[in-house]
């Protein structure tokens, strides 16, 4: 049976453990099973386990290939996992733990931790920056939480003030023109937050558009084509605009209040990943490339519950 393209044919073709295993391991070793503790190419599969056992004498000869994978100590069969890849990754506007949960047939509370898990597997921490001369980069921040018009008025007097907001997530977002975009969460909207974040990704000489914060004012004496777009007076001056950007706030901010309902800032940068891989790869030819490109970025990665729960502090790199 060929690889699936639709959501029909994933079903299908993952309710045979044999073609989850094949895919998976493929993936992995594509010349061949390695052990992952000695680096033995000649192991023995134990068809009965389903697993491998290395030839040399060592603790943990026996692996499994969701051993070092974001799938790595989970009871859940690869079925379960790879339907569950494939919903998070084309669902445009995400996929709630309870829908996961219902249609795996499992708690909400593992299908929570799987989602978080896959969101692993879709970050991009690429070192490339985006731009260049002659390229065009729209960089624009905004807040995650509450509508204002939805609060009640005694917590719209508390978290909406003369000088900003309270209590919400600011998030800046850095998107090339006909390219890919990023985003992530920071402290503040404050100049020594915001102009570190563009000199990480974007190329010196980038045409840069921003609205009138303060806080963009020095790029246009660091070797960027800074224009700025006023929009207490109008949203588009020619090239000049972050309409792209806006493009991309909604499509998040529609997931998180449709799908998710409430999100902890503290797990905020793992939907950010989420809304940022779906965004850059929304033009591939169908969904079964979207569902291999996250598969083939599972591989050295590992998130546990105590890290996902907060009892393990970790930070986003």
């Amino acid at each position: 049976m060929k690889k699936p393209k639709t959501l029909q044919q994933a079903i299908l073709y993952f309710s045979n453990p044999d073609n989850c295993l094949s895919l998976v391991s493929k993936l992995r070793w594509p010349n061949g099973v390695v052990c992952p503790v000695c680096g033995r190419k000649d192991a023995r599969f134990l068809a009965n386990q389903r697993k491998w056992q290395c030839k040399s004498v060592h603790h943990h000869r026996q692996f499994s290939v969701k051993v070092g994978t974001i799938f790595e100590d989970s009871p859940l069969p690869l079925d379960k996992w790879l339907v569950a890849v494939w919903m998070v990754t084309n669902c445009k506007n995400g996929v709630s733990s309870y829908e996961v949960g219902r249609a795996l047939g499992i708690t909400q509370k593992s299908a929570w931790f799987m989602l978080h898990r896959i969101r692993l597997a879709m970050q991009n921490r690429s070192f490339i920056k985006l731009g260049g001369r002659g390229k065009e980069v729209e960089v624009d921040e905004s807040f995650i939480g509450g509508a204002a018009r939805f609060m009640h008025r005694d917590v719209h007097r508390r978290r909406i003030t003369e000088t900003g907001t309270k209590d919400k997530t600011p998030v800046i977002g850095i998107l090339e023109r006909g390219g890919e975009v990023r985003a992530a969460v920071i402290p503040n909207c404050r100049r020594h937050h915001i102009e570190p974040k563009i000199h990480i990704n974007v190329n010196r000489g980038s045409a840069i558009y921003t609205d009138a914060l303060l806080s963009y004012q020095g790029l246009k004496h660091q070797d960027f084509v800074h224009g700025v777009i006023d929009h207490a007076e109008k949203y588009v001056d020619g090239r000049v605009h972050t309409n792209g950007l806006e493009n991309f706030w909604s499509l998040l901010k529609r997931g998180l209040k449709g799908t998710y309902i409430s999100v902890e800032p503290f797990h905020l940068f793992r939907y950010l990943d989420e809304q940022v891989f779906r965004y850059n790869f929304r033009k591939l030819l169908h969904d079964g490339m979207r569902f291999e490109h996250v598969l083939a970025h599972i591989f050295g990665k590992r998130l546990t519950y105590a890290e996902v729960t907060g009892k393990l502090a970790t930070t986003p790199a």
